[in-house]
Formats: structure tokens, sequence, C-alpha cells
């Protein structure tokens, strides 16, 4: 399994639009994509920003494709999440999944 991960921040402000929009409207979709394992939105506040971390799982790199198409290293980033994001990370990084403990 790979691990596909982001990062933005948002003005405090404008934090519960963006969790909005990529929970309702992003996540929403990857279920359809083939090879998609699941999805997490992680944050934390920071002065007067939030920073995001978006986690995705996936079956493979070539699943990956399907999402994020063949420069897979480039962050797909949703012209509504920029308007409302006061930084972001232009790419993002992959990881493979080394060990999964089994929750209790």
């Amino acid at each position: 399994m790979i691990v596909r991960m982001w990062r933005g921040r948002a003005r405090a402000e404008n934090a519960d639009a963006y969790e909005r929009f990529v929970t309702t409207k992003v996540f929403a979709e990857l279920p359809a994509i083939a090879g998609h394992r699941g999805a997490y939105l992680l944050k934390r506040t920071i002065g007067d920003e939030v920073e995001f971390v978006a986690v995705t799982l996936w079956e493979s790199l070539a699943s990956i494709r399907s999402f994020a198409g063949d420069a897979i290293e480039r962050a797909v980033v949703e012209p509504e999440a920029r308007t409302v994001l006061s930084s972001f990370d232009d790419f993002v990084r992959h990881f493979e999944l080394a060990h999964a403990a089994p929750c209790a």
C-alpha cells in the first residue's frame, strides 16, 4: 500500500471552509477511483492558521496516477481549495506502508 501525504495552511477564518470542501467533495469522490483505500485529514492550529495534512491510501502508484495523472509527485489542489488556503505544498510525498498495527 502507498501512503500519499500533502500539507497546506488556511487562516483560522477559512479553515472550516477548507475542511468542509475536502471532506464533502474531494474525499467523497475518491472511493470511485480503483485502488483507493482510504483518506484522512489531519489538522492543528499554529498561531492564527490551521495546518492540514491530507493522507490518502492507495493500492499502488498506478492507482495514484488515476487520481493525479502521470506527474504523481505534483499536488492536486482544486481551485476552490486554492481560494481558502493561505499556503500549500506544490508537491506530495509517497511512502510505502511498512507496517500497520491492528486496532484493539
